[in-house]
């Protein structure tokens, strides 16, 4: 028996709905299974926690997380609370304080999701965004000077490094000469940020040297906007920056027919930490309680942390039941469906129970 010790963050908005539906079919897996257990472990932080506390952690949150395998998360954000409080006092803390500097989104169009792209179905579109995830434009360097006064300024300050930047081009590249296309594409904005993005392109060219049986090429990011829209076979394994792979990453999870499909994973590749994985579809506190957050981007994620666990045939059998699911046409409202949140997750749990491959 294989057993793996999981920390469950629900946190805020639909969070505790969609991870509550992860954790069921988790555990529907694990008795299919038969020899792998998650031992769950929840914690209560978010901004309910700081409404009581005055913080979205306690101060040795990283220190009671540390001995975990794997974070299971579930989204940050209140419409109370400011957000740069709710994310830089919970998951970028968690993300930075265990150099979790690789964020991998893959993106395809899964049967039965129909994408707003023109004749496009499952196989035209199947991407691997790799985000920075630990310097670039989130960095959290600048300031505010002369608040209030006519010549208030504040400064926002893009890191790069150079050990920062070949991480995560290495990371990229192994992972595109992985793939069977063995094919990435760099994204940059070095046309007019004329210092990171220009190092960021020469070490670019540096590591692919590294990797000469894959093939990449270089976009500008907002060329890139266009080249996803309009060309996504073209496309395959993408790197870019911190914003930037924010940004092209919510992109594509509309592209694949929703963000509520949408999966991430904030991955240290050195293991020296646990890796946190979760549903990029945010708080979403329009709906939260009404019992329709899609949960298919929860389930997605766990593909991701089985995966890094070693369980690539389980998270195969959970992708397998995903599809089957879509397929089936049992989906909710975002994706043209009418089902619950409930609706679909029992529907993974009987396609768990019934899969033989």
């Amino acid at each position: 028996m294989r057993s793996y010790k999981i920390a469950a963050i629900p946190a805020d908005g639909i969070g505790p709905e969609v991870i509550g539906a992860g954790l069921e079919v988790l555990d529907a897996l694990s008795r299919r299974e038969g020899d792998i257990k998650f031992e769950i472990t929840h914690f209560d932080w978010g901004t309910d926690y700081y409404k009581k506390h005055g913080v979205m952690m306690p101060a040795d949150g990283l220190a009671q997380l540390k001995t975990f395998d794997a974070i299971y998360f579930g989204a940050v954000g209140a419409p109370d609370v400011p957000d740069h409080i709710t994310l830089w006092g919970l998951r970028l803390q968690i993300c930075q304080g265990f150099d979790q500097y690789a964020n991998v989104r893959p993106t395809k169009i899964i049967d039965g999701v129909e994408s707003p792209l023109r004749n496009a179905g499952p196989g035209d579109l199947d991407w691997v965004i790799v985000r920075e995830n630990s310097e670039g434009e989130y960095a959290g360097h600048g300031g505010r000077a002369h608040k209030g006064m006519p010549e208030e300024v504040g400064t926002e300050v893009a890191i790069f490094t150079r050990i920062g930047v070949e991480r995560i081009m290495r990371y990229a590249f192994e992972l595109a000469q992985n793939r069977p296309r063995k094919l990435l594409t760099v994204v940059t904005k070095s046309n007019a940020q004329r210092h990171g993005m220009v190092m960021w392109d020469e070490i670019a060219a540096e590591v692919a040297e590294e990797f000469p049986d894959v093939k990449w090429d270089k976009m500008l990011v907002d060329a890139m906007t266009v080249r996803m829209t309009l060309d996504p076979r073209s496309l395959d394994t993408i790197v870019a920056t911190n914003l930037h792979a924010d940004i092209l990453s919510d992109l594509a999870g509309a592209l694949a027919g929703s963000i509520g499909v949408a999966p991430t994973a904030n991955i240290d590749p050195q293991r020296r930490f646990p890796s946190m994985f979760e549903p990029i579809h945010g708080s979403a506190f329009d709906i939260t309680g009404k019992g329709i957050a899609n949960p298919v981007a929860t389930f997605w994620t766990a593909c991701q942390m089985l995966e890094h666990l070693g369980e690539p045939a389980s998270a195969a059998r959970l992708m397998r039941a995903i599809e089957a699911v879509t397929a089936a046409g049992v989906k909710t409202p975002d994706i043209g469906g009418k089902a619950s949140t409930k609706e679909v997750t029992d529907a993974m749990v009987e396609a768990i129970k019934g899969s033989n491959e």
